[in-house]
């Protein structure tokens, strides 16, 4: 981060994809808000891909104007569009949808062993 914002320039666009997801999600989530909150300030444009829900969700509670938020469509019947939305962040990214799909035998279920 040191050698990304001695780069920095009010005029950049910032990309964040799963920034501060190496570490515990908590930590994670208090660096991430303290370096995007800093930049808000600053008036920064980025994009900052994130499954760290009590982050995304805390700049959501805080209601700010300058910061939207966008997710992957998911249907009524769980079927996706590929579309991204505007909407708030929520609790769960839907991966047990994918691991039944993947690992479930049609009309069955299998346990874990472990």
């Amino acid at each position: 981060m040191k050698e990304i914002m001695s780069d920095y320039s009010s005029d950049a666009l910032l990309l964040f994809n799963e920034s501060f997801a190496a570490t515990n999600e908590r930590e994670g989530t208090e660096i991430a808000r303290q370096i995007v909150g800093s930049l808000l300030d600053d008036r920064a444009r980025m994009f900052f891909v994130t499954h760290m829900y009590e982050f995304a969700n805390g700049f959501a509670e805080e209601g700010r104007p300058d910061v939207a938020f966008l997710r992957a469509e998911r249907r009524d019947d769980g079927t996706r569009s590929f579309n991204l939305i505007e909407a708030e962040p929520l609790r769960t990214s839907f991966g047990e949808d994918r691991y039944k799909e993947i690992f479930a035998p049609a009309g069955g279920s299998r346990q874990l062993i472990g």
